[in-house]
């Protein structure tokens, strides 16, 4: 087993060079990051605090990555922890512990996973909010550790993911929208390249189509997980010449605001506009009226995850055998009364 000395004699490179590229310091760049671990690999090179954890051949750790964002810093989300919840569970059956890698708003998230990579800091890892095109992906398959990712990306296959079934929600919303006689269904996505983003707006179109309707790219505007969003939704709605008579909303939380923003305006959430939301979730159980919405079970969900890691993981997988490739656990209507409107006249 080489040391970094020689790690960095036989590259042609320093020893700070080579010890930045194993700790994932974002002064160094990718194809010197790149020669460095394949070099490490290929020698059986691990940084002295985990060497002792590689020798044994595990570190009785799973990590968990999620990504930061500004606007969830102060929001109120339960779905992780109880995913976290779910995952332990079935963890500590195996005497593992979960390990959560909260990656900093500021942080590159492809350099925040490096560093754990290259430390063999965990025996598998779970990553949540992949993008359409994610090199964390890359990065894992290289690194040979076992991963599952939360969410599908268009970047590499063969490997595990367990996602939300968004599928199945906006088909069900439009087909309920539609059999109420509306025809202009609006649609919130979430801003940015997350890849849940792209799986909903492809099936809201197919869903129209299949209903002939025509599609209105100025009815699907991007929001943030905030309340202060459905403001802007509803003036940006009301301001078209032909505004809509229902909306499908990703985030639950900009249900508060477009409630608030149309009663501001003279108008009433569930009479002027039928409103469904993808996810029920304890800050918007309270709103009047009853927000109709989905139940996704987090048990499902966090079991799936750690399921579908410990089959990857040499002295666990007899007990999971045949692994998990994809997987939707289901999602179950909440019926409320903010979609139980006929379009206004």
């Amino acid at each position: 087993m080489k040391g970094i000395a020689q790690l960095a004699q036989q590259l042609g490179i320093s020893t700070g060079t080579v010890s930045r590229a194993l700790n994932g310091k974002p002064d160094v760049n990718a194809e010197t990051r790149r020669r460095v671990l394949e070099a490490a690999r290929s020698q059986g090179y691990a940084p002295n605090h985990a060497a002792r954890a590689l020798a044994q051949g595990a570190t009785h750790q799973v990590g968990f990555m999620i990504q930061l964002a500004p606007e969830n810093a102060s929001s109120n989300d339960y779905f992780f922890m109880g995913v976290f919840d779910a995952m332990q569970r079935v963890l500590d059956k195996h005497e593992l512990d979960l390990l959560v890698l909260p990656c900093p708003s500021h942080q590159d998230h492809y350099t925040y996973l490096q560093r754990f990579v290259s430390r063999s800091a965990v025996d598998g890892m779970i990553l949540a909010s992949t993008m359409r095109t994610d090199p964390r992906i890359t990065l894992m398959q290289s690194s040979g550790i076992p991963f599952v990712t939360l969410g599908r990306s268009s970047t590499g296959s063969g490997y595990s993911w367990i996602d939300l079934d968004f599928e199945t929600a906006v088909e069900t919303a439009i087909d309920r929208f539609v059999a109420r006689g509306h025809r202009r269904i609006a649609l919130t996505l979430p801003d940015g390249e997350i890849n849940f983003g792209s799986v909903v707006h492809q099936s809201y179109r197919q869903a129209l189509a299949r209903h002939g309707l025509e599609y209105d790219e100025q009815l699907v505007l991007t929001t943030h997980r905030r309340e202060d969003d459905g403001d802007g939704v509803v003036d940006r709605l009301l301001a078209l010449s032909a505004p809509p008579t229902a909306i499908f909303l990703m985030y639950e939380l900009t249900a508060i605001g477009i409630y608030r923003r149309l009663r501001e305006r003279g108008l009433e959430p569930g009479r002027d506009l039928a409103i469904i939301s993808f996810r029920d979730e304890p800050t918007i159980r309270f709103i009047e009226p009853s927000l109709t919405c989905f139940h996704i079970s987090l048990d499902d969900v966090g079991i799936a995850l750690a399921h579908a890691l410990l089959a990857q993981i040499p002295q666990f997988s007899k007990a999971y055998p045949g692994g998990i490739i994809g997987k939707r656990p289901p999602v179950t209507l909440v019926a409320g009364r903010s979609d139980a409107c006929d379009p206004p006249a």
